[in-house]
């Protein structure tokens, strides 16, 4: 395979580093054999994104985008474990918050439907509901910033949403979320039994 200079020549390598990103490179691998699929997956500390070689940069942008999204929410599948998730949100308050955020425990929980997460700062403990089991990584590591932050400052004020800015992904998290909680509220299609 050949690295060409124009993002648009078939058989072209392109590396990118995806947004909120500081640990995995995108690489895009453009094919003149593909007509129409496109598909993803990781290789070491990279990301391979497989396109048609006649896709536009627009579309190529917007390929890689719902590919990593794909990605996320297949590694998020894999189920975390109270451990797993403890140990996340000590990851994720050393890089946000120079790991002043120390919860005491961190746990998933099935009693939480109308919110996705809560903590108690006065225990230091933060719980998230199984409802985000499934969801893409950056919204559960937004759902555990956000309770990791009200560690920091308990309430919803402009001091809380400060700390939050450090998640370089928390509008497209919020985006996402609010979009679950919307399509949630839609009515349901009837199934073809007529249910």
């Amino acid at each position: 395979m050949s690295v060409e200079p124009s993002p648009r020549v078939a058989g072209e390598i392109t590396p990118r580093q995806p947004r909120g990103s500081a640990t995995s490179a995108v690489e895009v691998r453009r094919s003149p054999r593909r007509s129409r699929t496109v598909s993803a997956y990781r290789e070491g500390d990279r990301t391979i994104v497989l396109i048609p070689a006649r896709m536009s940069e627009a579309e190529e942008q917007r390929w890689v985008s719902v590919m990593l999204d794909k990605l996320a929410a297949q590694e998020s599948r894999r189920m975390l474990g109270d451990e797993e998730l403890t140990e996340r949100a000590e990851r994720l308050s050393a890089q946000y918050f120079d790991g002043r955020a120390r919860p005491s425990s961190v746990r998933w929980v099935t009693n939480q439907n109308t919110r996705w997460g809560s903590c108690t700062p006065a225990e230091g403990s933060i719980r998230l509901s199984h409802r985000l089991q499934g969801m893409p990584e950056y919204v559960v590591d937004y759902v555990l910033v956000h309770e990791l932050a009200h560690l920091l400052v308990p309430g919803h004020g402009e001091r809380f949403w400060r700390l939050l800015e450090a998640y370089p992904r928390t509008e497209r998290a919020r985006g996402y979320l609010e979009g679950v909680v919307a399509a949630g509220r839609l009515p349901h299609l009837p199934t073809a039994d007529g249910a």
